[in-house]
């Protein structure tokens, strides 16, 4: 079976983490695409920075940093604390050694000619991922938060500011002109099941499916569609998305993000949805709506909690066939 994954960040990685052990456990030759959101991605001292990208490679190659949640484990910072010295990097976003080496790396490809696609591939090959990453599409389309004074990347609203900032909304740069990466052309096309990550339905699922062509792909497609909330019990799991949600006046909840994706039917995305046991008074309003909804246990605290949390997606996108 060959399983496709939609997201980006700590909430993807934490979720396909559990989606390849739950592989593993099963003894089976599924293989995991994972098309991964590029709209957070920005530039520091002249350099490409890919943090969703970044997040699933570090987590799946096992060098990610738990305690932080972000970048790589037995970090130092001596270059990044130069860049700031020097005026050229800000010093709210701060940049590890060894993840400034992958962001070398990154930069030098790109300025050599290669795709997004191409260096997704060259990162990946360093260590075995049980995992296939494809960006969602080759073009830039980074984050611009509207504002009563303006627009900012969304780096500086979330990083800097803690999304403190009231947004008005949030822009992709030019993505009127991008379209699907062949990579994740090819995994939605030829999946047997597609899952959407518990990621911030905005700024993380919400630019993959407005790159054009995207959610023509995922309507068109043969595989079911399920869905894992990110909230729980009204509250978001990791990170900010309740700003995000209140900034295009979406309620902080499992049933009001599913409803915000729309039933697969009704020209929405969504087969199938699971939420948490405390949110189980959504199953039947969502199944009224024509989302297939189970509400199961989503915390993903360990191994053990994450792949049980992928085999209830999988358990659910088989009740479609």
């Amino acid at each position: 079976m060959r399983i496709t994954v939609i997201g980006g960040g700590v909430g993807c990685a934490r979720f396909v983490l559990g989606l390849r052990e739950h592989v593993r456990r099963t003894g089976s030759d599924d293989t995991i695409d994972v098309v991964v959101n590029t709209a957070d991605d920005w530039r520091v001292s002249g350099l490409r920075i890919s943090p969703d990208h970044d997040s699933l490679l570090y987590a799946l190659a096992g060098v990610n940093d738990t305690d932080r949640g972000w970048g790589r484990t037995g970090e130092t910072e001596r270059v990044s604390a130069e860049l700031a010295a020097w005026g050229t990097a800000p010093d709210w976003f701060t940049l590890g050694d060894l993840d400034l080496g992958t962001h070398i790396a990154r930069t030098a490809w790109l300025r050599a000619g290669e795709s997004v696609s191409d260096v997704y591939r060259r990162l990946g090959a360093r260590w075995p991922l049980g995992a296939t990453l494809h960006p969602a599409t080759d073009a830039e389309i980074d984050t611009q938060v509207v504002t009563r004074d303006g627009q900012i990347h969304f780096q500086e609203w979330w990083a800097r500011h803690r999304a403190q900032v009231p947004a008005l909304g949030f822009e992709q740069q030019n993505i009127d002109q991008a379209r699907p990466s062949g990579g994740a052309h090819e995994a939605i096309t030829r999946a047997d099941v597609i899952l959407l990550a518990p990621s911030n339905p905005i700024v993380s699922i919400g630019p993959v499916l407005a790159i054009p062509g995207m959610r023509d792909l995922l309507l068109s497609s043969r595989a079911p569609v399920v869905g894992v909330s990110g909230i729980i019990d009204g509250s978001v799991v990791r990170g900010m998305a309740d700003a995000c949600l209140a900034a295009v006046g979406i309620e902080t909840s499992a049933r009001a993000v599913a409803q915000h994706y729309g039933a697969r039917r009704a020209s929405g995305i969504l087969d199938g949805w699971l939420v948490d046991e405390t949110d189980a008074e959504s199953v039947g309003p969502l199944a009224d709506a024509g989302i297939r909804t189970r509400a199961v246990p989503l915390w993903m605290r360990d191994a053990d909690s994450s792949a049980q949390v992928a085999r209830d997606a999988l358990e659910l996108a088989a009740s479609f066939t």
